[in-house]
């Protein structure tokens, strides 16, 4: 067994765990050691922005999780991509980033998160963001995270963006700013051309400090205790077993799926799960693995009759030169992700803010790559934000290589249901528009003949998708709630030396993609693993409805 010994010593080279490998080593005061089981991130289906689909199809680079039989669709077994390579999710995911409505944290601090109110992490959200367009009240200018708008050369995201307009909407001219709800451009994690990952824009450029140590392929088989105090990780490189020791704090930052396992694995949650399993209990936490949340959506799709859809770039030929060209100058249809615009609407009055998301495809197909576009299309993925669906992580046994069981338990709640009848037919009446009129082809998905409630519940049973954000596995609250795992602070409750910090400890899930409050996320944990003064809370007001309470728009 060969040893070591850290500061601090982070699980996970994922969103959050290369903000905090970045920020805990800056000042050269503290050792830092980071533990990734996948490898590098250095491959070109990585980088270039379009190619996204590839990486995340790749067993080198995911770790194709997949759900337990889920009995509100049909007993299919849902697909749950984690990334396995530096960068985690960030390395792999669909690079849109959304910061979250800002009662989304009004709501986290009610949960029991104290001082995550939106006053209080709009100042990380700037401070991680350079935003192409540069700083303002909302946006940041000078952070480590590039984000940028596409350049909305396809005419069908002008059709998209006037639609919304069409159909009584409002239009936003920064859904990430003061203004969530309506329609309009979607921020991507791009900078330069390349995928703006955690890995390239927070680890990468840390990796030069002699302070900062990252230990690939490394699976970490359970935290080690002294008493209560969290004193080091056991890990494994092939089949030999190493132990890193942490004078200061172990920091799990394994995701919302294998964040829980290795706290289980550890000894630390539900004893009766852990009896079950033979693991000797070190702290009795009911709530390690509980509450886990995602967003679900399906793909509206319609049939463009011009010729002008992303088809046309998918032969082998075309797909070809936009690949050289990336590899050469870094611009061209490489450099997006083509969910350029998108919206966010209120499925039915009386509801405060967004619960309806959009994003829009100037082509129809599977966002995983599943299946192959067959003719000119365009497509709105559209899904329900705030699900009252509860599910879990649990363990499969006591080996730490043997992937945890995980259960989302979709659509059990009545009202999950109504907002995913309002989908179809509040997208259906969008498409409508006259904006769409000299482009609109057939339905092909749902079908004009999909319009009863039993209808759509049956194609939605069959055909709805995971958005690929699960969170809250390990939910912050206060130490007095005996399902909180994490405090404000991040430090599990009841033990010492030990935090977690990534999407799994998020009270409730947000309004929107995972990416950018995950970032956030982190960037504040730092602060307070550091104990260092927080940024000063910003009170920038935000948009609500005049009508929420009588109108839908």
């Amino acid at each position: 067994m060969k040893e070591a010994t850290f500061d601090y010593v982070i699980v996970g080279a994922g969103s959050a765990g290369c903000v905090l490998a970045d920020r805990l080593s800056e000042d050269g005061a503290d050792s830092v050691l980071l533990l990734e089981f996948g490898g590098s991130d250095r491959s070109v289906y990585i980088q270039m922005p379009s190619a996204l689909s590839i990486p995340m199809n790749m067993p080198k680079y995911n770790w194709f999780f997949y759900t337990e039989p889920e009995p509100g669709l049909g007993g299919r077994r849902l697909h749950t991509p984690r990334g396995k390579v530096l960068g985690g999710s960030s390395s792999i995911n669909g690079l849109v980033y959304v910061r979250g409505n800002a009662l989304d944290f009004e709501r986290w601090q009610s949960e029991g998160a104290e001082g995550w109110a939106y006053r209080d992490v709009l100042p990380y959200f700037k401070r991680a963001e350079r935003h192409d367009g540069g700083g303002d009240r909302y946006r940041g200018a000078d952070g480590k995270l590039d984000t940028r708008y596409g350049l909305l050369t396809n005419p069908l995201h002008r059709a998209w963006l006037t639609a919304g307009r069409q159909a009584g909407y409002p239009v936003t001219d920064d859904m990430n700013g003061f203004q969530q709800e309506g329609f309009g451009r979607m921020d991507m994690t791009v900078g330069r051309g390349r995928r703006a990952s955690a890995a390239n824009v927070y680890l990468r450029p840390a990796m030069r400090r002699s302070n900062l140590a990252v230990q690939t392929h490394a699976l970490a088989t359970r935290i080690l205790f002294e008493g209560r105090r969290a004193v080091g990780v056991a890990y494994l490189r092939g089949n030999e077993e190493h132990v890193a020791r942490a004078r200061r704090e172990v920091i799990v930052s394994a995701g919302p799926i294998q964040s829980p396992k290795l706290l289980k694995l550890s000894g630390v949650g539900p004893a009766q799960e852990l009896s079950g399993h033979g693991i000797p209990l070190v702290h009795e936490l009911p709530g390690v693995g509980e509450n886990l949340q995602d967003h679900l959506e399906f793909y509206f799709q319609v049939a463009c009759t011009q010729p002008i859809t992303l088809y046309s770039q998918l032969s082998p030929w075309r797909k070809a030169l936009i690949g050289m060209r990336w590899i050469l100058r870094k611009d061209g249809l490489g450099t997006s992700n083509h969910f350029e615009t998108g919206g966010f609407i209120r499925s039915r009055p009386g509801i405060r803010h967004p619960d309806i998301q959009y994003h829009f495809l100037p082509m129809a197909v599977s966002y995983d790559g599943s299946s192959l576009a067959k003719e000119h299309g365009f497509q709105a993925h559209v899904g329900p934000m705030r699900s009252k669906s509860r599910g879990w992580v649990r363990l499969a046994s006591a080996d730490p290589r043997e992937k945890p069981k995980v259960f989302f338990n979709y659509l059990s709640h009545p009202e999950d249901w109504i907002e995913m009848r309002a989908c179809v037919r509040l997208t259906r009446e969008i498409f409508a528009q006259h904006a769409f009129d000299p482009y609109r082809g057939r339905e092909i998905q749902p079908g004009e003949q999909v319009r009863s409630d039993e209808q759509i519940d049956e194609f939605i049973r069959q055909h709805v998708e995971s958005a690929y954000h699960p969170s809250c596995s390990c939910r912050m609250g206060a130490a007095s709630n005996p399902m909180a795992v994490v405090d404000p602070h991040t430090r599990v409750i009841g033990l010492e030396g030990l935090r977690v910090v990534d999407s799994s400890i998020m009270p409730s899930i947000t309004t929107g993609n995972l990416n950018a409050p995950t970032i956030m996320l982190a960037e504040k944990a730092a602060d307070h693993i550091r104990a260092r003064p927080l940024l000063p809370p910003d009170d920038a007001p935000h948009y609500v409805a005049e009508n929420w309470q009588s109108a839908q728009r």
